[in-house]
């Protein structure tokens, strides 16, 4: 039954309507409330408030998962929106002058793994800057910056990597040989790798690796792109280096009783061109805090 037109209809609470959408995005209360910076129980208690007001259930709970009903379905196009059009009020008075395009270029693994979650929440923060990537391998966005074609990149660099004092180090992660669940590739002899282009610092540690070893490997598979090395590893042509957070079902880190050399860590570093602007600037800062807190919740 509609209200009536004189009675005044209940206010969808913005905070609340964040919380919503963190847990249709997390699939959990618990993942939504670290995201939110509030405790489950409070998370509860908000949706429950919520789900009163409206009179229809938004979740459907099981011991191990949450789901939207289609009530909560719908309404999670409308706080998607209403969040919108609350940043971008919000950010007219508190961040009305950081304006302008930032050109960022990044490895293939990077764009896929990190920078949608990192890049989406720039987005909101600073809704008038607009951030366009390229995608290449290392050396390419080396040679772009030089050019000016980039404002600043992310390149891949050596565990121990001591480099430029141009580079910035984000983060660090252990490489493991990656193959697939039940597979034999870590078993042949030789060993059938997949790897990236000459230059690339995984390919370096895994081939000195196995060199150093003295096991026998021939070079399976050739790809620039995360996605060819997936291909390869679950069609079980070959094992692979991979970062350790890029390791998901049906590919495995090998069993140590394959003796497959230890890979070591790589870097991932960060070049900001000496003439950054004041949304470049800001991009950088969201990058570095970004990964920061990956850092510490790996490590927690």
């Amino acid at each position: 039954m509609n209200a009536p037109l004189n009675h005044p209809m209940p206010l969808l609470d913005v905070d609340v309507l964040r919380t919503f959408v963190a847990i249709a995005e997390n699939g959990s209360f618990s993942g939504a409330a670290e995201a939110v910076f509030r405790t489950p129980s409070a998370v509860s208690m908000q949706i429950k408030k919520m789900e009163e007001m409206l009179g229809k259930p938004l979740f459907v709970r099981d011991s191990r998962s949450v789901m939207l009903t289609a009530d909560g379905e719908m309404l999670l196009g409308y706080a998607r929106r209403i969040l919108a059009i609350n940043r971008e009020a919000v950010a007219k008075f508190i961040a009305p002058d950081i304006a302008g395009e930032v050109r960022l270029g990044a490895p293939d693994d990077v764009s896929e793994r990190f920078l949608p979650d990192m890049l989406r929440r720039f987005s909101q923060s600073h809704p008038g800057v607009t951030v366009n990537v390229v995608v290449e391998n290392t050396s390419e966005l080396i040679a772009r910056l030089a050019k000016g074609t980039l404002d600043m990149a992310m390149i891949t660099c050596e565990g121990k990597h001591k480099g430029d004092e141009e580079i910035e180090i984000l983060y660090r992660e252990p490489l493991v040989w990656a193959g697939l669940k039940g597979g034999c590739a870590a078993m042949r002899n030789p060993l059938p790798v997949s790897v990236w282009e000459d230059g690339c610092v995984w390919r370096k540690a895994a081939l000195e690796g196995l060199e150093r070893a003295g096991r026998d490997y021939r070079i399976s598979f050739q790809s620039a792109y995360i996605s060819g090395q997936r291909a390869a590893i679950l069609a079980d042509l070959a094992v692979a280096p991979l970062p350790a957070s890029a390791i998901s079902d049906p590919i495995i880190a090998a069993d140590p009783v394959q003796g497959l050399p230890p890979l070591g860590h790589y870097s991932l570093g960060l070049i900001v061109s000496k003439t950054a602007s004041a949304p470049v600037k800001a991009a950088a800062d969201h990058l570095r805090a970004s990964f920061t807190l990956r850092a510490a919740k790996v490590a927690a």
